[in-house]
Protein backbone atom coordinates (compact mmCIF):
# COMPACT_ATOMS: atom_id res chain seq x y z
CA UNK A 1 0.00 0.00 0.00
CA UNK A 2 1.06 3.46 -0.93
CA UNK A 3 1.99 5.55 1.98
CA UNK A 4 1.01 9.18 2.12
CA UNK A 5 3.80 11.72 2.32
CA UNK A 6 2.71 13.56 5.75
CA UNK A 7 6.35 15.52 6.01
CA UNK A 8 4.05 18.88 4.94
CA UNK A 9 1.64 18.84 6.75
CA UNK A 10 0.81 21.88 9.03
CA UNK A 11 1.30 20.56 12.52
CA UNK A 12 -1.07 24.12 13.59
CA UNK A 13 -4.01 22.23 11.93
CA UNK A 14 -3.37 18.80 11.87
CA UNK A 15 -2.64 16.27 14.62
CA UNK A 16 0.14 13.66 13.91
CA UNK A 17 0.31 10.54 16.59
CA UNK A 18 4.06 9.35 16.39
CA UNK A 19 4.96 6.33 17.75
CA UNK A 20 2.21 4.95 17.56
CA UNK A 21 1.38 1.71 19.04
CA UNK A 22 -2.42 1.42 19.50
CA UNK A 23 -4.74 4.61 18.84
CA UNK A 24 -7.75 4.90 21.69
CA UNK A 25 -10.02 7.28 19.42
CA UNK A 26 -13.54 9.01 21.10
CA UNK A 27 -16.46 9.52 19.48
CA UNK A 28 -18.70 12.54 19.69
CA UNK A 29 -19.60 13.74 23.49
CA UNK A 30 -22.12 16.11 23.05
CA UNK A 31 -21.80 17.27 26.80
CA UNK A 32 -23.28 14.02 27.61
CA UNK A 33 -19.87 14.62 30.77
CA UNK A 34 -21.79 11.60 33.01
CA UNK A 35 -21.31 9.11 30.36
CA UNK A 36 -17.89 10.76 29.82
CA UNK A 37 -16.53 10.07 33.19
CA UNK A 38 -17.32 6.48 33.16
CA UNK A 39 -15.76 5.63 30.33
CA UNK A 40 -12.80 7.54 31.44
CA UNK A 41 -12.77 5.01 34.42
CA UNK A 42 -12.83 1.96 32.19
CA UNK A 43 -10.23 3.57 29.77
CA UNK A 44 -7.92 4.25 32.04
CA UNK A 45 -6.80 0.76 32.92
CA UNK A 46 -6.81 -0.60 29.76
CA UNK A 47 -4.13 2.81 28.47
CA UNK A 48 -1.02 1.01 27.31
CA UNK A 49 2.60 2.34 27.05
CA UNK A 50 2.64 3.42 23.31
CA UNK A 51 -0.87 4.10 23.12
CA UNK A 52 -2.73 7.56 21.90
CA UNK A 53 -5.85 9.32 22.61
CA UNK A 54 -7.85 10.72 19.84
CA UNK A 55 -10.97 12.69 20.66
CA UNK A 56 -13.03 13.31 17.58
CA UNK A 57 -14.98 16.35 18.18
CA UNK A 58 -18.49 18.07 19.06
CA UNK A 59 -17.75 18.07 22.72
CA UNK A 60 -20.36 20.73 23.48
CA UNK A 61 -23.69 19.38 23.17
CA UNK A 62 -27.66 20.74 24.32
CA UNK A 63 -27.35 20.79 28.46
CA UNK A 64 -25.43 23.43 30.37
CA UNK A 65 -22.44 21.15 30.41
CA UNK A 66 -19.94 22.76 28.34
CA UNK A 67 -17.16 23.52 31.32
CA UNK A 68 -17.84 20.11 32.62
CA UNK A 69 -17.09 18.20 29.73
CA UNK A 70 -14.07 20.49 29.35
CA UNK A 71 -12.86 20.08 32.68
CA UNK A 72 -13.67 16.18 32.69
CA UNK A 73 -11.15 16.16 29.19
CA UNK A 74 -8.45 17.97 30.95
CA UNK A 75 -8.79 15.94 33.98
CA UNK A 76 -8.14 12.47 32.42
CA UNK A 77 -5.18 13.84 30.46
CA UNK A 78 -3.38 15.27 33.82
CA UNK A 79 -4.81 11.36 35.16
CA UNK A 80 -2.95 9.64 32.19
CA UNK A 81 0.33 12.08 32.21
CA UNK A 82 0.76 11.36 35.84
CA UNK A 83 1.02 7.37 34.84
CA UNK A 84 4.52 7.90 33.91
CA UNK A 85 5.94 6.10 31.24
CA UNK A 86 2.46 5.66 29.82
CA UNK A 87 1.60 9.32 28.16
CA UNK A 88 3.10 12.39 27.36
CA UNK A 89 1.79 15.31 25.63
CA UNK A 90 2.24 14.46 22.26
CA UNK A 91 -0.21 11.44 23.50
CA UNK A 92 -3.53 13.25 22.79
CA UNK A 93 -5.44 15.07 19.90
CA UNK A 94 -8.29 17.24 20.16
CA UNK A 95 -9.81 17.90 16.98
CA UNK A 96 -12.43 20.50 16.36
CA UNK A 97 -16.26 19.64 15.66
CA UNK A 98 -18.87 21.44 14.38
CA UNK A 99 -19.60 23.15 17.99
CA UNK A 100 -16.48 23.66 18.42
CA UNK A 101 -16.28 25.76 14.91
CA UNK A 102 -19.54 27.12 15.75
CA UNK A 103 -18.10 28.69 19.01
CA UNK A 104 -15.30 29.90 16.93
CA UNK A 105 -17.56 32.06 14.48
CA UNK A 106 -19.55 33.14 17.51
CA UNK A 107 -16.01 34.33 18.65
CA UNK A 108 -15.51 36.51 15.67
CA UNK A 109 -18.99 37.61 15.12
CA UNK A 110 -17.46 41.03 15.21
CA UNK A 111 -16.49 40.40 11.54
CA UNK A 112 -19.70 39.04 10.07
CA UNK A 113 -21.68 41.06 7.24
CA UNK A 114 -24.81 40.15 9.29
CA UNK A 115 -23.86 39.39 12.85
CA UNK A 116 -27.82 39.15 14.06
CA UNK A 117 -28.37 36.25 11.57
CA UNK A 118 -25.23 34.70 12.32
CA UNK A 119 -26.19 34.68 15.74
CA UNK A 120 -29.64 33.11 15.46
CA UNK A 121 -28.73 30.09 13.37
CA UNK A 122 -25.98 29.27 16.01
CA UNK A 123 -28.68 29.68 18.82
CA UNK A 124 -30.87 27.49 16.24
CA UNK A 125 -28.28 24.70 16.59
CA UNK A 126 -28.39 24.98 20.69
CA UNK A 127 -24.85 26.95 21.08
CA UNK A 128 -26.98 28.94 23.92
CA UNK A 129 -26.02 25.66 25.93
CA UNK A 130 -22.56 26.91 25.52
CA UNK A 131 -23.03 30.17 26.30
CA UNK A 132 -24.85 29.84 29.66
CA UNK A 133 -22.52 27.34 30.90
CA UNK A 134 -19.69 30.33 30.11
CA UNK A 135 -22.59 32.84 32.01
CA UNK A 136 -24.48 34.38 29.27
CA UNK A 137 -28.31 33.99 28.35
CA UNK A 138 -29.77 33.66 25.30
CA UNK A 139 -31.80 36.87 25.01
CA UNK A 140 -28.60 38.29 26.08
CA UNK A 141 -26.83 37.40 23.23
CA UNK A 142 -29.32 38.19 20.48
CA UNK A 143 -29.70 41.47 22.10
CA UNK A 144 -26.13 42.36 21.38
CA UNK A 145 -25.71 40.53 17.78
CA UNK A 146 -28.52 43.67 16.96
CA UNK A 147 -25.91 46.32 17.98
CA UNK A 148 -22.90 47.96 16.57
CA UNK A 149 -20.04 46.12 15.82
CA UNK A 150 -18.47 48.26 19.25
CA UNK A 151 -20.67 46.69 21.16
CA UNK A 152 -20.04 42.68 19.72
CA UNK A 153 -16.75 43.31 19.74
CA UNK A 154 -16.82 44.45 23.59
CA UNK A 155 -19.16 41.23 24.13
CA UNK A 156 -17.26 38.83 22.57
CA UNK A 157 -13.70 39.83 24.41
CA UNK A 158 -15.88 39.61 27.64
CA UNK A 159 -16.33 36.00 26.26
CA UNK A 160 -12.75 35.26 25.93
CA UNK A 161 -12.00 37.04 29.05
CA UNK A 162 -14.76 34.83 30.94
CA UNK A 163 -13.53 31.41 29.20
CA UNK A 164 -9.84 32.03 30.24
CA UNK A 165 -10.94 32.08 33.66
CA UNK A 166 -11.76 28.40 33.39
CA UNK A 167 -8.01 26.69 33.86
CA UNK A 168 -7.05 25.00 30.35
CA UNK A 169 -10.47 26.42 28.94
CA UNK A 170 -9.07 28.64 25.92
CA UNK A 171 -5.86 26.17 25.68
CA UNK A 172 -7.95 23.22 24.91
CA UNK A 173 -9.64 25.33 22.26
CA UNK A 174 -7.25 26.82 20.82
CA UNK A 175 -5.30 23.28 20.26
CA UNK A 176 -8.28 22.01 18.53
CA UNK A 177 -6.93 19.87 15.05
CA UNK A 178 -8.96 19.56 12.08
CA UNK A 179 -7.73 16.38 11.53
CA UNK A 180 -5.45 13.52 12.57
CA UNK A 181 -3.17 10.70 11.30
CA UNK A 182 -0.53 8.37 12.55
CA UNK A 183 2.78 8.96 11.41
CA UNK A 184 2.52 5.65 9.83
CA UNK A 185 0.24 6.92 7.79
CA UNK A 186 -2.58 4.12 8.40
CA UNK A 187 -5.13 5.54 9.81
CA UNK A 188 -6.86 9.50 9.69
CA UNK A 189 -9.22 10.30 12.14
CA UNK A 190 -12.23 13.25 11.07
CA UNK A 191 -14.58 14.65 12.86
CA UNK A 192 -17.54 14.29 10.76
CA UNK A 193 -16.85 13.31 7.11
CA UNK A 194 -14.26 14.12 4.36
CA UNK A 195 -14.69 14.72 0.26
CA UNK A 196 -12.54 11.77 -1.03
CA UNK A 197 -12.32 13.79 -4.44
CA UNK A 198 -9.92 16.51 -2.14
CA UNK A 199 -6.74 16.05 -0.31
CA UNK A 200 -6.53 16.67 3.05
CA UNK A 201 -5.43 20.14 2.60
CA UNK A 202 -8.14 21.11 0.54
CA UNK A 203 -10.67 20.13 2.80
CA UNK A 204 -11.83 23.61 3.97
CA UNK A 205 -15.30 22.88 6.19
CA UNK A 206 -15.78 19.16 4.67
CA UNK A 207 -14.46 17.94 8.02
CA UNK A 208 -17.30 19.72 10.18
CA UNK A 209 -20.20 19.10 8.27
CA UNK A 210 -21.56 15.54 7.44
CA UNK A 211 -22.21 15.41 3.10
CA UNK A 212 -23.81 12.06 3.78
CA UNK A 213 -21.47 9.96 1.68
CA UNK A 214 -18.91 8.84 4.69
CA UNK A 215 -20.57 5.18 4.42
CA UNK A 216 -19.84 5.11 0.41
CA UNK A 217 -15.79 5.38 0.62
CA UNK A 218 -14.87 2.10 -0.95
CA UNK A 219 -10.96 2.02 -1.04
CA UNK A 220 -8.05 3.76 0.75
CA UNK A 221 -7.74 7.71 0.80
CA UNK A 222 -4.31 8.94 -0.07
CA UNK A 223 -2.55 5.86 0.76
CA UNK A 224 -4.70 6.22 4.35
CA UNK A 225 -6.13 2.55 4.76
CA UNK A 226 -9.23 3.41 7.19
CA UNK A 227 -10.67 6.63 7.91
CA UNK A 228 -12.25 6.54 11.38
CA UNK A 229 -15.20 9.78 12.14
CA UNK A 230 -16.84 10.72 15.31
CA UNK A 231 -20.18 12.22 14.88
CA UNK A 232 -22.98 10.33 12.49
CA UNK A 233 -25.41 13.56 11.68
CA UNK A 234 -27.66 10.73 10.61
CA UNK A 235 -27.00 9.00 14.05
CA UNK A 236 -27.13 5.36 12.78
CA UNK A 237 -25.12 4.59 15.68
CA UNK A 238 -21.79 2.46 15.70
CA UNK A 239 -20.32 0.92 12.63
CA UNK A 240 -17.03 -0.53 12.54
CA UNK A 241 -17.34 -3.53 9.71
CA UNK A 242 -16.61 -1.54 6.70
CA UNK A 243 -12.69 -2.35 5.58
CA UNK A 244 -12.16 1.60 4.77
CA UNK A 245 -13.85 3.50 7.31
CA UNK A 246 -15.27 3.01 11.04
CA UNK A 247 -18.37 5.46 12.43
CA UNK A 248 -18.06 5.95 16.18
CA UNK A 249 -20.88 8.10 16.78
CA UNK A 250 -23.55 6.04 19.03
CA UNK A 251 -25.63 8.94 19.80
CA UNK A 252 -24.00 9.80 23.17
CA UNK A 253 -26.13 13.06 24.11
CA UNK A 254 -28.86 12.21 22.35
CA UNK A 255 -29.83 9.19 24.09
CA UNK A 256 -27.17 6.82 22.94
CA UNK A 257 -23.72 5.92 24.02
CA UNK A 258 -20.49 7.33 24.23
CA UNK A 259 -17.73 5.00 22.37
CA UNK A 260 -14.09 4.74 22.94
CA UNK A 261 -12.28 2.11 20.31
CA UNK A 262 -8.92 0.94 20.68
CA UNK A 263 -7.15 1.00 16.63
CA UNK A 264 -4.07 -1.10 15.56
CA UNK A 265 -1.65 1.17 13.75
CA UNK A 266 -3.02 -0.96 10.43
CA UNK A 267 -6.84 0.56 11.81
CA UNK A 268 -7.63 -3.12 13.18
CA UNK A 269 -9.66 -2.95 15.50
CA UNK A 270 -8.19 -4.39 19.11
CA UNK A 271 -10.72 -3.03 21.88
CA UNK A 272 -13.88 -0.84 22.40
CA UNK A 273 -15.76 0.49 25.30
CA UNK A 274 -19.38 1.67 25.12
CA UNK A 275 -21.18 3.64 28.18
CA UNK A 276 -24.37 3.82 28.54
CA UNK A 277 -26.29 6.65 29.24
Amino acid sequence: MEVPDLSNMDSEKFGCLDQVKRVWAVGAIHGAVHILKTLHEELLPRFQTGDRLVYLGNYFGNEHTATQTLDELLITRRKLMAIGDISEPGAFVYLRGAREEMLTKLLQLQYAPNPSEVMDWLLGHHLGAVLESYGTKENIARAIAREGTVSISKWTSSLRRTINTYPGHSALLNSLRRAAFTRQGSILFVHASIDVSRPMTMQKDNFWWDNGRFDDISAAYYGFSRIVRGYDHSNKGLRLNNPHTATLDGGSGRGGTLNAVCFSVEGDVMDHISIQP
